[in-house]
């Protein structure tokens, strides 16, 4: 176990990152110099900060924001807090939310940011001080048309509450659309919570319909039971799918006539674990993803799909919730035996898109109803998944390529129609 570990670990997101840009960039020609200012982070910021914590003693943390791409709009990206997080890997996925937001169309640049610390041993007082201090300290890159949060791994909205609330107290007025992701009563949006897993079941529907693949007759494995793989497990449940797996950090459970979705999160809940859910059959977060079903939707870390396992997936269709979960050498093999991976820059695109939704209502002091964002996400996230698919054929490529040409012309053509200043 300790040697599979240290092995995925070796695999630097940033590379992965770095590798499909060069593959897209030389299939759509982009001349050198575009490459380069298309490859390059825009902004990289490493802070260093003191945080009181409950015993009295002080604690020094870093923290990272990278603003990859801003030609489009306003640079958006999450906020993780991990005792893993890297510099690299901050910045593959600031790139990767820049062909994000260009594959659904809307108007943000690509960010991310991150604390190194364990949220597991701090109190909420001391996750409280921190997450103060980290928006104090990164606070000049922030503001509604420059730079807009949002929660990830480990955060959610009441951090994004806390940093909303540091950033307004620094202007001296409230500023609701500096974040997404936010509870209802601060300005959040309706159907945020669900969005990103929501997402994960529209493409994966219509992928299922295109390959003529009914969801009421099909088996789902779902690595990752946080905020995305626990609600798109009852999504997918809801259209007819059968949840055959689920997994959270301390491992997975599998019964291959279907798990009770509900029953699982409420057991989830009330034991921080799905070890021990009546009728399932425990197996690692490895086992996992090759249990045998027909569609695979890893939820949870990037590099869980790699050479060592690929050989082994059973799945048809691959839908990657997470960011980065496939490495390319993986994805070549999986071609190769003919499994169809949705993207992470596709197929997780739903959070991204509400949270668009989310400052659009903050900007104006209007906000939407449930069903209207819902029917707006849809409507964008099919039209995406259309425009992926055509493109892919259009090139004679599989479906990351199709959305990453897709999404660097968008990206190149704004950086070309601007142009370079001075």
């Amino acid at each position: 176990m300790a040697i599979q570990i240290e092995r995925i670990e070796e695999i630097n997101p940033y590379d992965t990152a770095m590798e499909q840009f060069d593959e897209a960039a030389e299939r759509l020609g982009l001349s050198q110099a575009t490459r380069e200012l298309l490859r390059t982070p825009k902004r990289e910021l490493t802070v260093n900060f003191p945080v009181r914590m409950d015993n009295g003693d002080l604690k020094m943390f870093k923290g990272y924001r990278v603003q990859h791409n801003v030609t489009r709009g306003p640079a958006k990206g999450g906020i993780r807090f991990s005792p893993n997080i890297s510099l690299d890997e901050v910045r593959a996925l600031a790139m990767w939310m820049t062909w994000k937001c260009a594959v659904v169309d809307i108007p943000f640049g690509g960010a991310k940011g991150g604390i190194i610390c364990d949220p597991c041993t701090m109190s909420t007082t001391e996750l409280e001080r921190m997450t103060r201090r980290y928006t104090n300290e990164i606070s000049m890159l922030l503001g509604p048309q420059s730079d807009i949060p949002a929660p990830d791994m480990n955060t959610n909205p009441q951090v994004m509450a806390w940093m909303m609330d540091a950033y307004s107290t620094l202007q001296g007025h409230s500023v609701p659309a500096v974040v997404t992701g936010k509870p209802l009563s601060i300005g959040g949006s309706q159907g945020r919570l669900e969005a990103t897993a929501r997402g994960v079941q529209v493409v994966t529907r219509e992928t299922l319909l295109d390959l003529g693949m009914q969801p009421e007759h099909c088996s789902v494995v779902i690595q990752g039971f946080g905020n995305v793989g626990s609600i798109t497990a009852k999504l997918l449940s809801e259209i007819g799918c059968t949840i055959v797996g689920l997994s959270d950090i301390e491992g997975g459970i599998y019964n291959p006539n279907g798990i009770d979705v509900q029953m699982a999160q409420i057991y989830y809940r009330a034991h921080g674990s799905l070890a021990g859910i009546h009728g399932t059959e425990k197996v690692t977060n490895e086992e996992l993803l090759e249990l045998p079903c027909d569609v695979l939707v890893p939820a949870a870390l990037e590099n869980q799909l790699t050479v060592r396992n690929a050989g082994r997936i059973k799945a048809r269709l691959i839908v990657e919730a997470a960011n980065g979960p496939t490495t390319p050498e993986a994805e070549q093999i999986l071609n190769e035996r003919g499994i169809l991976v949705v993207p992470d820059i596709l197929a997780n695109a739903g959070g991204v898109t509400v949270s668009y939704f989310e400052w659009v209502q903050d900007l104006q002091h209007f906000f939407w109803s449930e069903e209207e964002i819902n029917t707006r996400l849809e409507s964008v996230m099919q039209k995406a998944y259309r425009a992926v698919c055509e493109k892919a054929q259009e090139q004679e490529t599989n479906l990351r390529m199709g959305a990453y040409l897709l999404a660097l012309a968008r990206v190149s053509e704004a950086t070309e129609i601007r142009g370079t200043y001075p």
